[in-house]
């Protein structure tokens, strides 16, 4: 075994994070606002933006995003197809289903809540003059019955090519029960899935070999564009969120996973270590859905019948660290414009935000449409969105880790209620290791 191996996975993915910021900001450094910097090689120029950030990092952080979110729908879909038609009771899939979009709408709104009141408390809005060429585009957001319509595929082959999971989700299902029900015959297909779960996890385990080069890429490029000037200016609105999101995250979840589970939040926390770092980097919790399932499962315990219907969901409906922007958003704006909001409106935020984490799911541009809908409903100027969009890049990705974070928690509670927990797993330090052993295998091999 080489010393790169005995070098945790989840290290050289901070070392590579830490270096690419660092990368990052000795580029910006160097271009000092420029398009581009030439360094004079004698017969030719070596163009610092154009070989560098938007060429070696660019190239190296989407081949990463991409490689993720190839794995997205076919794990989904198999792993649910697993799980469902090995259920010998019909009944729960429906208390799963009940379980988890409760747990979620729950969270949802008291992450809402904790974010308005923290904003109220610290006024982020005050004294910020709003821009006279800020302006924003608001896209029309579908009908709860729309999305309710939308959920059922007319055709699943094109569901699972335009990645809309919550129809992959649904043909998942019933697909399984199809299985379930089918004796013989569904026992034959169910080998086969079972087969190609096994191959599936495989090509998870594998692919995470690109993780730290593919972090660091991520990192440079974004810390090499980022205006920190912004960030400088709406500095009051940008630690409101990030205090309320760490807020959620570490005392909101323990406190439910305690209080629901008698499980260890610090424990429960230790192990989401990895998914969280590949959420912060990604910003996509649909691209980190392959780790958040292999941490639900193999560190956290939980079994496969219900991590696969939990985590899919959540990664769908699941907008905690969404709706926190939106609760502080809102008061940030109807301070900048000096706009009075009564209780009743700010209740009418919360409901509206809890609501439209479903939604709008499955919609593309997720986060400005909900953000958009928000503001509309208690009367605010939607071009306010604009102020607080520059510095948005950061904390997508910060919300979109307490959204992994918030996937595995319900899971946990899920689980547990179902009697699907292993609390060997969930206890056992080591077991959060299983994936480094994995990937030190097949790099033995």
């Amino acid at each position: 075994m080489t010393d790169n191996n005995k070098i945790s996975l989840t290290t050289r993915i901070m070392f590579a994070m830490l270096a690419g910021i660092g990368v990052g900001f000795a580029f910006q450094g160097i271009l000092g606002g420029e398009p581009e910097f030439l360094i004079p090689l004698g017969l030719f120029d070596l163009p610092i933006r154009g070989l560098f950030v938007d060429g070696l990092f660019h190239v190296g952080g989407q081949i990463f995003i991409a490689s993720l979110k190839m794995l997205v729908v076919p794990l989904v879909f198999i792993s649910l197809v697993c799980g469902t038609c090995s259920l010998s009771d019909p009944k729960k899939l429906g208390r799963l289903g009940g379980k988890s979009i409760l747990l979620y709408l729950t969270t949802t709104a008291i992450a809402i809540t904790v974010a308005i009141s923290l904003a109220l408390l610290v006024s982020p809005g005050a004294g910020v003059d709003m821009p006279t060429t800020a302006s924003f585009d608001a896209k029309e957001a579908p009908t709860l019955a729309q999305v309710i319509i939308g959920m059922f595929p007319t055709n699943p082959i094109d569901a699972m090519a335009n990645g809309n999971m919550l129809q992959v989700i649904v043909f998942a299902l019933l697909f399984g029960i199809a299985m379930a029900l089918s004796g013989d015959a569904g026992k034959r297909v169910a080998l086969v899935f079972d087969d190609l779960n096994t191959v599936i996890l495989k090509l998870v385990t594998l692919l995470m070999n690109l993780a730290p080069y593919g972090v660091f890429c991520l990192m440079a490029k974004l810390f090499t564009d980022i205006e920190m000037r912004l960030i400088v200016e709406l500095g009051k609105y940008f630690l409101v969120v990030v205090a309320a999101l760490f807020f959620h995250a570490l005392v909101n979840y323990s406190i439910m996973l305690k209080v629901l589970t008698g499980l260890s939040p610090v424990k429960f926390l230790a192990k989401m270590k990895d998914a969280c770092m590949f959420a912060f980097s990604t910003s996509s919790s649909s691209a980190t859905m392959p780790v958040t399932l292999e941490t639900a499962t193999k560190k956290l315990g939980a079994n496969n019948t219900v991590a696969s219907f939990t985590v899919p969901l959540g990664a769908t409906i699941n907008m905690d660290g969404t709706a926190i922007m939106q609760g502080v958003a809102t008061v940030f704006i109807a301070q900048v414009f000096a706009v009075d909001l009564t209780l009743s409106d700010y209740l009418m935020v919360i409901l509206t935000a809890t609501l439209a984490s479903v939604g709008t799911a499955g919609v593309p541009g997720v986060g400005l449409i909900m953000l958009a809908m928000v503001p509309n409903q208690v009367g605010l100027p939607v071009e306010g969105i604009a102020i607080i969009m520059g510095v948005d890049r950061l904390l997508d990705m910060t919300r979109t880790a307490v959204n992994v974070t918030g996937d595995c928690m319900v899971t946990c509670v899920v689980a547990k209620s179902e009697n699907e927990l292993n609390y060997n797993v969930f206890n056992d330090p080591n077991a959060a290791k299983d994936l480094e052993e994995n990937l030190s295998a097949s790099n033995s091999a």
